[in-house]
């Protein structure tokens, strides 16, 4: 009699936690569209009655067996069956379910939607996601992630009732150039830690990852025609911590990895200054001919390339070269930034021979907004970080203008004066200074039709780790996706940091080391 009364209470436990997870579920996800919590916010919500309900023995359909679209829906699919345990099949061809379907289809030919654009219809029957071509797909796919309830993200088995709220969004970027840079030259970090970047980076649309691979504190790619630069120039780090580098056959995993995701890697060797790792490594580059010492500090602006040495430009053609052949993407970043000890008579015409030599290798340069003093051709690009006159140079010039304001957009500045990891030279950048600005709007002369897009980078002077850096990235990062991909007109600080408090329970199950702002009331 004992052992029965304790099985039954046993299962009414059971019950009561069950239904308490369902009730916890069903509150955190909307039951208007109009109401979801998503970000980037899309440029279209109209909501219907009713709602979708993924169930057991879905299917993701295709119209062909494109590898591609192959491709972007199991990705679709791992990420949908670890939680439900639905082992939802990805089906190419043939009838459309009648329900407990999810349709991708590519090749709209919708002019409105362009490159990354998506609409997504939500049934009962089904859901729609259509876009002119896979990119947009992958696109709406991040929508669909943030529709469901956030145990999705799960790893583990969840017992959930996956229901999306019913309607149509119609949704395209505001910017073609949506990024974010991870310094790993001032601090080293491994392959998987840059593809976990880059994995938090796609759930919020970002399109660019920047990779500073060379400063004066350590080389990180390899160059085969120049093997000591990882030789020599990888084996510290600031504090003096033993470095590392990126073979080629990993850089190109990185660049696959990435383009799986429909993100571009932007790859820099900054120069002519900070440059000491190359100084240390190829003792030629010096004007005695002598290598320089390892540096693991943090200053800037003491090390540069000697301008007026034939050898100088050698070396970086045989560097831009041999990084040009393994990035697909079409730019090559190379710095220009805080060269204090180079003459301005002997930058400038570095960097016009240095844009020659990007180009010659089949890349576009990008340069810091340092770069502006220079003859810039259109097709080159500055960044700007630091001089709003040295940016509205360059559009005089005629070359697009990518927005990284230090004051705005860096990452690595403290949210506080108590916050521990960061820096604050550019002033402290809480969550609504970093999301209260307009890239079309910040420096007077200066309009969208002269900004490529936005990047917020992270430097590392401060950053050790992948947690280290999650928590200087989140909560900003989301923000500085949203600035990217919404039109200005639909974005309020007051109605993104309700959205934002809601991902909450999002970023805890995705193991997201975040900061939690008091400007924003967490869900």
């Amino acid at each position: 009699m004992m052992k029965t009364s304790i099985l039954r209470f046993i299962l009414v436990l059971n019950t009561l936690f069950l239904a308490f997870n369902l009730i916890g579920a069903h509150s955190s996800m909307a039951s208007d569209l109009t109401k979801a919590a998503l970000i980037p916010k899309p440029v279209s919500i109209v909501a219907s009655a009713g709602h979708f309900e993924l169930k057991a023995n879905a299917v993701i359909r295709i119209e062909e067996k494109s590898t591609e679209m192959q491709k972007v829906a199991g990705y679709l699919s791992g990420i949908l069956n670890p939680a439900t345990g639905f082992n939802v099949q990805v089906q190419a061809g043939g009838d459309v379910p009648s329900s407990n379907c999810i349709l991708l289809v590519s090749g709209a030919k919708n002019d409105q939607l362009g490159q990354e654009g998506y609409e997504l219809t939500i049934t009962k029957e089904q859901i729609k996601l259509e876009a002119n071509n896979p990119e947009g797909i992958f696109r709406g796919i991040q929508t669909i992630r943030q529709l469901l309830p956030a145990r999705i993200e799960s790893r583990e088995l969840q017992q959930v009732s996956w229901k999306i709220p019913a309607g149509t969004i119609v949704d395209y970027p505001a910017y073609s150039y949506r990024g974010s840079m991870l310094d790993v030259a001032r601090h080293f970090f491994g392959p998987n830690d840059v593809k976990r970047f880059i994995d938090l980076m796609a759930a919020y649309k970002m399109n660019i990852l920047h990779m500073h691979l060379a400063d004066d504190q350590g080389w990180r790619i390899e160059i085969k025609s120049w093997p000591a630069l990882t030789e020599i120039g990888s084996t510290t780090q600031v504090g003096g911590g033993k470095g590392g580098f990126y073979t080629q056959e990993v850089y190109k995993d990185l660049v696959q990895y990435a383009a799986d995701r429909y993100i571009t890697i932007v790859p820099e060797i900054d120069m002519p200054g900070h440059t000491n790792a190359a100084l240390a490594s190829v003792p030629e580059l010096n004007p005695d001919n002598q290598p320089t010492k390892l540096y693991s500090g943090t200053n800037v602006g003491f090390s540069t390339l000697q301008t007026n040495k034939e050898f100088t430009y050698k070396f970086l053609n045989d560097v831009i070269r041999e990084l040009a052949a393994m990035t697909p993407g079409p730019w090559i970043h190379v710095g220009g930034d805080e060269s204090h000890v180079t003459k301005k008579e002997d930058y400038i015409p570095f960097v016009e021979k240095v844009q020659e030599i990007v180009l010659a290798n089949g890349k576009l340069m990008i340069g810091w907004d340092e770069t502006t003093l220079s003859a810039l051709k259109p097709s080159t690009v500055a960044q700007y970080w630091s001089k709003a006159e040295n940016a509205t140079r360059g559009v005089s010039k005629g070359v697009k203008i990518i927005m990284s304001p230090a004051a705005k957009a860096y990452l690595d500045m403290k949210y506080n004066p108590k916050t521990k990891l960061g820096l604050h030279w550019a002033g402290y950048i809480e969550v609504d200074t970093g999301y209260k600005w307009d890239p079309a709007q910040l420096v007077p002369g200066i309009t969208k039709e002269n900004v490529l897009g936005v990047e917020c980078p992270l430097w590392s002077e401060t950053v050790t780790n992948i947690s280290e850096i999650e928590f200087l990235v989140f909560p900003r990062l989301p923000g500085y996706a949203e600035i990217g991909w919404t039109p200005v007109t639909e974005r309020t600080w007051e109605t993104y940091k309700i959205r934002l408090g809601n991902q909450a329970e999002r970023f805890k199950i995705m193991h997201i080391n975040y900061y939690p702002s008091q400007k924003v009331s967490w869900k």
